[in-house]
């Protein structure tokens, strides 16, 4: 089944907001065999609603929008697409209630009169529950086509389009399960390697993984390979995805780390957790960036014990027992310093694992000998040391991440034995 999606908001073509929601939808929609033929982002203005609506129903009959069902008056999504399918709005009672007892619940009460208007519902129209906000969606059938309206806040969409959304769809298709073709994806994840070297790595497997099309996705900390299967029967897409990560696992060697929803930090936590290793960390450039992205995982307290930001020289005297003489004679941004550093983290903490950054992140601090993005790294595991030095380019947010990256990496390849 093919469809159309419409996010709607003037502040998505100002750039103030990012549209994350068509594209959690297009991959979910792809999932259940509905595919995404095309995608348009118009204003809060309800002529351009209008024209947009209109248009993608004439095309395939089946749109879902985005945003515009909130309280406020640029909120006209629903005033706009009952008219298309010419249905009054009418006051639903019930759902009225639930709303006021929400309200009530909240202690505000009376509920505001600008959110009654949420409660005003298409004739017709199916209710699809919001259980994380105020503004229901909405499921619109009869001539011209089929239209789907849901919330713009993407806690909201995503709830509405898993429990509400995809259930009704997947009951929609099955009358053709029999044919069902889907579209599917497997991303492998790497990092410490570039796009141009690891498409000089793998380049040569790809007319091998046919039918599957590889395309590389690169991001700050590394660069993702997204596998896709096109227009086949579910079991037959997994069978090929599964075939084609097999053939290049081995290729990707030690860059390899994991696929989609991994992350380093929770790799590296893992490894750590089979040791019964405890982990600490020292940061200077980064001031904290490392440490946030291990307790971002869950069940991190098994293995971090904790960190230091010691940012100035007197900090890494005084917290990780630098020695003064090694800041005068090397400088902060030094191999020695960033091994003292994550030894003092491990004597602080009693941790057998230890990890430290210090570099010039930038813009200024750079000198001809040590330019910006000059970064030092230092593991320790278990009586083993191990420094690496990186040169970076990239604006200050992303020096802090690709060395917080680099660091984690770091210690992966000493776990796992590698150089």
């Amino acid at each position: 089944m093919d469809l159309e999606i419409i996010t709607i908001g003037t502040e998505l073509l100002l750039g103030f907001t990012i549209d994350t929601n068509a594209a959690h939808l297009a991959r979910a929609l792809a999932s259940v065999g509905a595919r995404v033929v095309r995608r348009t982002t118009v204003a809060d203005r309800a002529e351009d609603i209008e024209e947009a609506v209109r248009s993608a129903l004439s095309r395939t009959g089946f749109v879902i929008t985005t945003g515009g069902l909130g309280p406020t008056r640029d909120d006209v999504t629903k005033r706009v697409v009952a008219e298309i399918f010419r249905r009054p709005l009418r006051l639903d009672r019930a759902y009225l209630a639930e709303l006021e007892e929400r309200f009530a619940k909240l202690g505000r009460k009376p509920m505001p009169e600008a959110n009654r208007s949420q409660a005003e519902i298409p004739e017709g129209a199916v209710v699809l529950p919001n259980r994380w906000g105020t503004a229901p969606g909405l499921w619109l059938e009869g001539e011209p086509g089929t239209a789907v309206l849901l919330p713009g806040v993407p806690r909201e969409m995503q709830g509405l389009l898993e429990h509400e959304l995809l259930p009704r769809l997947k009951e929609k298709l099955s009358p053709f399960q029999t044919g069902l073709t889907v579209i599917r994806s497997r991303t492998l994840r790497t990092t410490g390697i570039p796009e141009a070297a690891l498409a000089d790595r793998i380049g040569d497997l790809e007319p091998e993984l046919a039918p599957v099309t590889l395309a590389y996705l690169p991001g700050i900390e590394g660069v993702d390979l997204r596998l896709t299967a096109w227009n086949l029967p579910p079991e037959e897409a997994e069978s090929v995805l599964q075939r084609a990560a097999d053939l290049l696992r081995p290729r990707l060697g030690i860059h390899f780390y994991g696929e989609e929803g991994e992350d380093l930090a929770g790799v590296v936590l893992s490894l750590l957790k089979g040791r019964s290793c405890k982990l600490a960390v020292a940061e200077s450039c980064t001031g904290g960036l490392l440490g946030e992205r291990i307790t971002a995982i869950p069940g991190s307290s098994a293995v971090f014990l904790g960190g230091v930001v010691a940012y100035s020289d007197e900090a890494k005297i005084r917290d990780l027992d630098v020695p003064r003489q090694l800041l005068v004679a090397h400088g902060a941004v030094s191999e020695p310093v960033a091994l003292a550093m994550a030894r003092g983290a491990a004597r602080r903490f009693g941790a057998g694992a230890s990890l430290a950054i210090t570099g010039i992140a930038g813009p200024g601090g750079g000198t001809p000998e040590k330019p910006v993005g000059t970064v030092w790294l230092a593991a320790c595991l278990d009586g083993a040391e191990r420094t690496a030095k990186l040169s970076l380019t990239g604006e200050r947010d992303d020096i802090r991440r690709r060395s917080a990256q680099a660091a984690l990496n770091l210690l992966r390849k000493m776990l796992l034995g590698q150089s």
